[in-house]
């Protein structure tokens, strides 16, 4: 059975850090790109961060670019999402997500959850973990 499984989540201050993890099971990751995404309450599933299966290819949301860093460890089936100097408008469910990936896209990721984008499409999802900046 394909899982993938967040942690990290939390309350925290302002100004604050966390450091999310997602953990894959059943499969292995090195074929996939990752992403992260996050919702408020309401419909819309933010795009945050996103690592290609290489390693190499990274974007970042403009709300987070500076603050947040993506990476991965294949070795441990493992992406993180290191989140520095948090502000309340972060909080939300972050959710990270698997698509697989070509060789042919090995530097690609995107940050679109819904449908195909550049040849990917976020297939696998973990359940999320809440993130809660208040002081």
């Amino acid at each position: 059975q394909l899982q993938l499984v967040e942690s990290g989540g939390g309350l925290v201050q302002p100004g604050g850090s966390l450091r999310l993890s997602c953990v894959a099971s059943g499969f292995t990751l090195d074929s996939f790109a990752i992403g992260w995404f996050r919702q408020a309450p309401g419909p819309e599933r933010e795009g945050v961060s996103c690592i290609s299966r290489s390693g190499g290819g990274t974007r970042y949301a403009a709300s987070v670019k500076g603050r947040f860093t993506i990476s991965r460890d294949n070795a441990e089936n493992t992406v993180y999402l290191q989140m520095n100097g948090l502000k309340p408008e972060d909080t939300a469910v972050y959710y990270c997500a698997a698509a697989k990936s070509s060789s042919e896209l090995r530097e690609m990721c995107v940050m679109t959850a819904v449908g195909i984008t550049a040849g990917l499409a976020y297939d696998y999802w973990g359940q999320g973990t809440q993130v809660t900046v208040s002081s």
